[in-house]
């Protein structure tokens, strides 16, 4: 995610070097997301089917932390674009590699907790909270470009560190709702569980909601609100900080409180950072509070992309069950979303993507109302309160 966000809190130097327009930003922004969605899918079925979960980490990490060197010499939009295409192919199948590798090694009670850490905590903290910090000071001392280059060498330390310590995970069962651990399953019938398209939905419109902050939050605290870059970048590390905090408490309360009632919490409480951000008059420590709490919402991105397909689908296909849950929320929501934002502020105003953010953060939480829970701490307790009774 260092690599990832990095274009995004670079991107009023890139604009002002390159000359793109709102559209362009909209499409760097998606160019990662469509290639991302992609192999994150393949890179999810095949290690499924091959077992080779920690040789894919390896060379998906190594593969992008290149990318991040080609991103930092690009000259014009197309090849900023292809290099973030590339990146994307690289990333992809980062993620649900690495939440099967926790799902399998969770505890029924622990499984929400550790996932929603894996996914948010490190990410957050180094690549949304230090990342425009680092990088925007980075820019405004040297340039963009010398920014990307130093954002390419966390992954490469990350791939020593998975080369000596991670092991493949020996495949056990996973309590899932109604299915045998050792049941054959397609990727049509997966989808005949209710709470798995109602993930896929939700992934769809909360990546929308994150990608859509990412994207234009830094253009519109410049452009519109006239903050300057280092209040930017403050602004921008706050959304980091509040995910690696809430990916503790969020997916921590669905282990107590059940899947469901904290997903549409959590999911409305989105609605506050476009809000805050659109019509907030106060100071930027005030605003950066506000957003702080908003963005607490991203706690429940590994609940919708990993934790409830996990404990929906049989063990052994869980990696497959997330590649697809992750894919289509960044094909559909990822990739959509900031090229019609992009579009939409070149003819209407920055205003509108911003608009568009809240929007997502009210469907996702309607959404989330029709989910089955599965949390096991809440099944185990409905079942002794319906043998007591």
């Amino acid at each position: 995610f260092f690599d990832r966000n990095a274009v995004n809190f670079l991107m009023p130097f890139i604009t002002m070097d390159l000359h793109f327009t709102n559209s362009q930003v909209g499409l760097i922004a998606s160019a990662l997301s469509f290639t991302w969605a992609i192999a994150g899918f393949l890179g999810g079925a095949y290690a499924d089917r091959s077992a080779h979960r920690k040789t894919m980490l390896l060379v998906a990490v190594v593969a992008f932390s290149l990318c991040s060197f080609l991103s930092g010499i690009a000259a014009s939009f197309t090849t900023l674009f292809l290099s973030r295409l590339l990146m994307g192919l690289a990333e992809g199948p980062i993620l649900p590699v690495s939440q099967s590798l926790v799902a399998f090694e969770s505890a029924d009670g622990r499984r929400g907790f550790n996932m929603g850490v894996m996914q948010n905590f490190g990410s957050n903290l180094l690549g949304s909270f230090a990342a425009p910090l680092v990088l925007v000071a980075l820019a405004t001392a040297y340039t963009w470009r010398t920014a990307f280059f130093l954002a390419g060498i966390p992954g490469l330390i990350m791939a020593v560190l998975i080369a000596r310590y991670v092991k493949e995970p020996k495949v056990h069962s996973l309590s899932v709702v109604g299915r045998p651990a050792d049941a054959a399953m397609r990727a049509s019938e997966m989808l005949r569980h209710r709470n798995m398209w109602l993930c896929i939905l939700m992934s769809i419109v909360m990546v929308a909601w994150m990608v859509l902050g990412w994207a234009f939050l830094p253009l519109y605290y410049i452009k519109v609100k006239q903050y300057s870059p280092q209040q930017m970048s403050i602004l921008m590390s706050v959304l980091g900080l509040s995910a690696a905090f809430f990916s503790f408490v969020v997916p921590g309360l669905s282990d107590r409180l059940g899947r469901r009632p904290v997903v549409i919490a959590f999911n409305l409480v989105g609605l506050l950072v476009p809000v805050a951000a659109l019509y907030f008059e106060g100071s930027v420590y005030a605003l950066a509070a506000l957003v702080f709490l908003g963005w607490s919402a991203s706690g429940t991105m590994p609940l919708l992309m990993g934790t409830i397909p996990s404990e929906t689908i049989p063990a052994r296909y869980v990696a497959t069950a997330l590649g697809m849950v992750m894919g289509l929320g960044e094909v559909l929501g990822g990739v959509s979303a900031p090229a019609v934002a992009g579009w939409a502020a070149d003819h209407y105003g920055l205003s509108v993507p911003i608009l568009m953010q809240a929007g997502c953060a009210v469907i996702a939480a309607v959404l989330a109302m029709f989910l089955t829970e599965t949390a096991p701490a809440r099944l185990a307790l409905r079942a002794t309160t319906a043998r007591a009774h």
